[in-house]
């Protein structure tokens, strides 16, 4: 069975997704639908602009929601038995299984980046990945800190990166280290994703999803929340708004998907990011990247 998967924030590059407008009129139709409906070119900033003008979060969201959801529908005979997404690929994941339309996960994901961008604005912060420890010892020590600071990442066995202010980030590192972390490495975020920080802009998409029309979708989508595969639109909703502020089930949706028969999972977006991680997680699988011939 195929499992697709959509990357989050973090897959972008520049020059993304320059060969792909150019692959047909088609594909040149639903980017300038894109431009039109976001109120900007995101397509010169995505073939021309540099690496740091890709990294503000209301670029980058769309950037790579576009890359990943234009590659999907130009695919012939794509018939995902499952999909996932990381983070904000979730939504490209709902498109890609019919259960929001080209429009309106667009508009979400505007919704959904300038939101967070407010809400890192309002509270500065950050998130670093912790490498060669267990998800417990993560938690535990994040839990022991007063000030704000999660775990946001299940990415794979021995990664998960944490989310908070900026001291709670940094106490976290120091005692990380201290219980036999190999690395803490800080990122290069806009801030603390997927931590109660983000309340606000969780709040503001709730309401905009709300007002979305979900349809029932051709195959379940695992979720972030909670790694479950899902078809109830309600619920998918509901599990989309608490996304935000909930961690990123990643390690738990591979195994779940395995387990519900995937042996193919096919990565669709900018990046390799998730290949590598689906190896470190389920090492029987096949992996590979979605290519228009």
């Amino acid at each position: 069975m195929k499992a697709y998967l959509f990357p989050g924030q973090g897959s972008q590059f520049a020059g993304m997704a320059k060969d792909l407008y150019h692959y047909s009129e088609e594909s040149r139709q639903l980017f300038e639908q894109a431009n039109e409906i976001l109120g900007f070119r995101l397509t010169d900033i995505m073939f021309e602009g540099s690496e740091e003008d890709l990294k503000q979060t209301k670029v980058t969201q769309p950037a790579i929601f576009l890359h990943s959801v234009v590659l999907a529908l130009l695919t012939p005979d794509f018939a995902p038995d499952m999909v996932a997404g990381h983070s904000l690929g979730e939504f490209s994941a709902l498109v890609a299984n019919r259960t929001l339309s080209f429009a309106d996960g667009l508009r979400l994901v505007q919704v959904r980046a300038n939101a967070m961008q407010k809400a890192c604005e309002l509270a500065p912060s950050t998130m670093a990945a912790i490498l060669g420890t267990t998800d417990e010892v993560v938690e535990e020590a994040c839990a022991s800190i007063e000030e704000v600071v999660v775990a946001a990442n299940f990415n794979s066995p021995g990664q998960v990166v944490i989310s908070g202010t900026f001291k709670g980030v940094e106490l976290a590192c120091d005692k990380l280290k201290a219980a036999g972390a190999k690395r803490a490495v800080l990122l290069s975020v806009g801030g603390a994703f997927h931590s109660p920080l983000m309340e606000p802009a969780r709040a503001q998409l709730a309401e905009a999803i709300e007002k979305t029309t979900f349809q029932t979708p051709i195959c379940p989508i695992f979720q972030n929340v909670d790694a479950k595969p899902h078809l109830d639109t309600q619920q998918i909703k509901a599990n989309l708004i608490a996304q935000l502020t909930a961690p990123v089930r990643w390690t738990q949706t591979i195994t779940q998907m395995q387990q519900a028969g995937a042996t193919d999972f096919i990565e669709v977006g900018p990046g390799n990011v998730l290949q590598g991680l689906v190896k470190k997680i389920y090492r029987q699988g096949n992996t590979s990247s979605l290519v228009l011939a």
